[in-house]
């Protein structure tokens, strides 16, 4: 008899999982033997320091489902270790595809697999002990590692704390969302109001604020093909350089926190209004 599908599901999760574990530890081992130099933000550079950033695959108690910690160094490294990063990632990709099929088809499975992934590998769950370490964050083990395609000739560092994200809705859609709220409350009744106020082919924005993160900026030895000649990245995890010659480019050290407020100018020509027009949904009217 042939496996039940959410059995079969799992399976090739597990499958996934493990060999996500395989190539990160192989990738640990080339730069543990590896001479090459290496910089933390706010930490020593060790094999250690890397193994925490590469193995955080968990929520810590009380974290927000939403947030992911972020582990912000460089690393140079010479062709067999950007090789380990390219099957690390490969083994990313995966494991994200792996779960994206079971959320789209078997979404129950899911906190069976955050219950049962870490036991299949008892260096990673030891940890947990003590620890204030919970369950799997799943996103945390499937983001990539950011590397450079060239080598680099430096690197500027700077927090980026004016992201958002912004979400085109109709005007039903931002209703459903209102209706799904307590309906009998008098601030929602308020908002229905005044969303029945608008035409109902008005387009809204629905915005939502990001938590800051690090961005770097890499400008490259040569140009590249297309004509580049520099890039700029989010650095949540260490971002691997290649160096023949086992040598960070020029960086800079970027400050311990991120700045208290706005640092760009706003843009002349942003199109939302300054203010929402729904506060309990963050919803803006366009320009």
């Amino acid at each position: 008899m042939a496996p039940a599908p959410s059995y079969r599901l799992l399976a090739e999760l597990e499958v996934a999982f493990d060999r996500l574990i395989e190539c990160s530890e192989a990738l640990l081992e080339a730069y543990a033997a590896s001479p090459a130099e290496a910089w933390a933000f706010q930490a020593e550079a060790s094999t250690e320091w890397l193994r925490r950033a590469l193995l955080d695959f968990w929520y810590t108690d009380g974290q927000d489902g939403r947030a992911t910690r972020s582990h912000v160094g460089l690393v140079a490294a010479d062709e067999a270790l950007m090789a380990r990063v390219a099957e690390v990632n490969a083994a990313k990709a995966e494991f994200a595809a792996q779960l994206a099929h079971i959320r789209d088809n078997h979404p129950p499975l899911l906190a069976e697999a955050k219950a049962v992934l870490p036991f299949r590998h008892p260096q990673l769950h030891d940890h947990l002990r003590g620890s204030g370490l919970a369950r799997l964050h799943l996103k945390q083990c499937w983001r990539a590692i950011p590397v450079a395609e060239a080598p680099v000739a430096r690197v500027r560092l700077a927090w980026y704390s004016s992201g958002r994200s912004i979400k085109r809705l109709t005007v039903r859609e931002v209703e459903k969302k209102l209706l799904a709220l307590d309906s009998d409350a008098p601030h929602v009744r308020i908002q229905l109001r005044k969303l029945a106020a608008l035409p109902s082919s008005e387009p809204l924005a629905q915005v939502q604020s990001q938590a800051p993160l690090m961005r770097a900026n890499l400008f490259y030895c040569e140009p590249l093909e297309d004509g580049r000649s520099r890039r700029a990245m989010n650095v949540a995890l260490p971002l691997f350089l290649p160096a023949p010659r086992g040598r960070l480019p020029d960086h800079n050290l970027p400050p311990a926190a991120p700045p208290p407020s706005r640092t760009r100018a706003r843009r002349s020509d942003e199109k939302l209004e300054e203010h929402p027009y729904l506060p309990s949904l963050r919803i803006y009217r366009y320009r």
